[in-house]
């Protein structure tokens, strides 16, 4: 699967897709309403058949529910049925039901099968209206779904998810392998030795964020200065996650044309932002995974993810011995039994490279091992 993110151009018809937005809000709050009164009557969820079946009766009385397909909503029940089953199943993990949702906050609909057509061009037939959106690229694989998105800003987003022609098949051209360790100073330090620096984006723009944010909080609710100074805050988040998206694709692409196999460790993100906060999700190292692995895939190389327990940085790469604790702090160190001097994330890097290597097929290795150190 791929998805595809093209914008609609601003145009007074775009409203009927806002009231649309806006109606699938509703839709969603009654069904909320529903499930709950029928949990306290029965003990159990409202399955989804029930709740189709009683919304096309509703839909006949409602004529604001009338703005909106009939295949937006059976999504939106899918989805809330899907929730709840989710709920029952991990409620005891902490896993919260379906809340209710603001209509103003409600973001978006999804058509599946119908409600939608590409006319050409640029232009896209949506229920009775014809839209233009910018078209960066042409739309030649199979449409599975069509999501229309309303930003923070109020622009709208049109989101396909198309599938592949054909999936590449691995295929190593380099022979390289790399391994690569994720740190709180150095975004990444390859096995080979090089370090990528993070430009810490967010750290750059944290002042203006702060002053836009202490300007929102000061305005008076429900004011044309507050809905403005609201605005300002979003475009200044939207700035610092444009340029650090931007940057993630280009050493994505860097990565992939200069090694076939890169090998990762499974990383524990959300407790790594309990406990150091805005600098592990300023580094956005989960969005940088996503993105390397969508281009790894179109460009057939292989991205490994090693065991989360994988004692990667108290491993010595030289002799193999395992140290029995070791502080974060402690940057550099002596192994006592080959008196090798390892910094901490080259050493990890080297022994998730080996390690990774060893998840190979014995003929890929064969034909990668000259970049294996070892």
């Amino acid at each position: 699967m791929k998805i595809l993110k093209f914008k609609l151009y601003n145009h007074q018809q775009n409203r009927y897709l806002k009231r649309s937005i806006n109606a699938v809000g509703v839709t969603y709050n009654h069904c909320i309403a529903l499930h709950r009164r029928y949990y306290r009557m029965y003990g159990n969820h409202l399955n989804c058949a029930k709740l189709q079946s009683y919304r096309v009766k509703l839909r006949k009385r409602k004529p604001f529910w009338q703005t909106v397909g009939s295949q937006a909503v059976q999504e939106l029940c899918q989805r809330i049925e899907r929730a709840y089953l989710l709920f029952f199943k991990h409620h005891k993990k902490g896993v919260s039901p379906p809340g209710f949702k603001k209509i103003k906050k409600y973001k978006s609909f999804t058509l599946k099968q119908a409600g939608y057509k590409f006319i050409g061009g640029t232009r896209v037939k949506i229920a009775n209206g014809v839209y233009q959106y910018g078209n960066y690229r042409e739309i030649e694989e199979t449409v599975k779904t069509l999501t229309i998105k309303r930003t923070a800003l109020g622009e709208l987003l049109m989101i396909v998810v198309v599938g592949y022609v054909s999936e590449p098949e691995a295929k190593f051209k380099t022979g390289k392998i790399a391994g690569f360790d994720f740190g709180g100073k150095t975004f990444l330090t390859i096995s080979d030795g090089t370090k990528i620096e993070s430009p810490q984006f967010l750290k750059l723009s944290i002042n203006a964020i702060k002053t836009a944010s202490r300007q929102h909080f000061q305005k008076r609710k429900e004011s044309p200065n507050r809905e403005r100074a609201k605005k300002n805050l979003v475009r200044k988040h939207e700035d610092v996650a444009n340029r650090r998206c931007n940057w993630f694709w280009k050493i994505a692409h860097e990565l992939t044309d200069k090694f076939d196999m890169l090998c990762f460790e499974t990383l524990n993100l959300k407790g790594m932002q309990r406990r150091w906060g805005r600098k592990i999700s300023g580094m956005a190292f989960g969005e940088f995974l996503q993105i390397l692995q969508g281009i790894a895939t179109k460009k057939g190389k292989q991205v490994v993810f090693l065991w989360r327990w994988y004692p990667s940085s108290k491993t010595c790469s030289d002799c193999g011995h395992v140290l029995e604790s070791l502080d974060i702090s402690v940057r550099g160190w002596r192994f006592p039994s080959c008196q090798s001097i390892n910094g901490q994330d080259e050493n990890a890097a080297l022994n998730i490279q080996v390690f990774g290597a060893s998840t190979v097929r014995l003929g890929d290795v064969r034909q990668a091992m000259p970049a294996i150190a070892v």
